[in-house]
């Protein structure tokens, strides 16, 4: 029998926040229950924003948590994370094999111009229309720039069942388009590093936020491109404040850093995002670990979870 292998994969651009707990949470359940592992994996390929800092203080807020992790470099004696920036010979080498399939074409269009040209594909995204696919010489012509690298994306939709949100089936040339796989600053893009990580770390099952759904039939793509076995997906709602606002890294309030700050338990945390969950029918305090033997993917509701200021029920 095959042993699951999830993973929780944070970008250390800021403290992490309940946000983010709430899907590391989730992810080391389901990894939990089943008796599988769990890997850490630092997202800090963007060197302009990563911070070490952050790195050491989601380590430390994960262990206080009770979230720990079962694999990774030897830190003299504990496991340490595995960091996307030590490993982006392995997605040159995947872009390489790409670019042998004749599928990678050069992109030099600014920012502003796609901002001017292309539709919305959803949160900070456009659909690209193709200008430097159809036209790469004239391109070229235009600018000095050092181009980004697209993937020339075959036509047909992508389908899969997520073990949450159901059926879902994209046409990523109507809805995305070609997309980036190397930005223009050389930095290797998201949707190919995690499908290279998550292939090389033989992870078996993803659970992340509902925000990245809309990515998944991509990635999928890539995987069946590069011959690499995909994992299962399964996407949870998200949390919001009390506007229906997503919580993110500027609502200082709730990082974990300031609630550990404030007095805060782990066990309240825990207990009040297992409560949200459904994991709990009424809000207690807990510790991680005894939530292990009732957790089932089926129990997560499907709309978006408002989470309010002090942590109140």
């Amino acid at each position: 029998m095959r042993i699951m292998r999830g993973r929780f994969a944070p970008s250390p651009t800021g403290e992490i926040h309940l946000g983010n707990v709430w899907t590391a949470l989730l992810a080391w359940l389901q990894v939990r229950a089943a008796g599988g592992v769990m890997v850490l994996r630092i997202e800090d390929l963007d060197p302009g924003r990563s911070r070490s800092v952050y790195t050491d203080q989601l380590m430390s807020d994960m262990k206080w948590l009770g979230l720990d992790w079962d694999e990774g470099p030897d830190l003299g004696g504990q496991y340490g994370p595995y960091r996307q920036n030590e490993r982006r010979e392995l997605y040159q080498a995947a872009l390489e094999r790409l670019e042998a399939s004749g599928l990678i074409y050069p992109c030099y269009c600014t920012r502003a111009a796609l901002a001017a040209s292309a539709p919305h594909a959803g949160d900070n995204e456009r659909i690209y229309n193709g200008a430097c696919r159809r036209q790469p010489v004239a391109a070229a012509r235009q600018t000095s720039r050092r181009p980004a690298l697209r993937l020339a994306v075959p036509p047909g939709p992508i389908s899969f069942e997520d073990l949450h949100a159901g059926l879902v089936c994209q046409d990523i040339v109507r809805e995305a388009g070609d997309f980036v796989v190397r930005r223009s600053d050389g930095v290797h893009a998201y949707q190919l590093a995690v499908v290279v990580d998550d292939a090389a770390m033989n992870i078996t099952h993803v659970l992340r936020g509902f925000d990245l759904l809309s990515s998944t039939p991509r990635q999928l793509l890539l995987y069946r491109l590069l011959e690499l076995p995909a994992p299962a997906f399964t996407h949870v709602p998200l949390l919001v404040d009390t506007n229906g606002v997503r919580l993110s890294k500027r609502q200082q309030a709730l990082s974990i850093a300031a609630l550990r700050a404030n007095g805060t338990r782990a066990e309240t945390i825990v207990g009040y995002l297992a409560f949200k969950a459904g994991l709990l029918d009424r809000f207690l305090e807990v510790k991680a670990c005894e939530l292990i033997s009732g957790f089932t993917v089926e129990k997560i509701p499907r709309d978006q979870i408002v989470i309010e200021e002090q942590l109140s029920v």
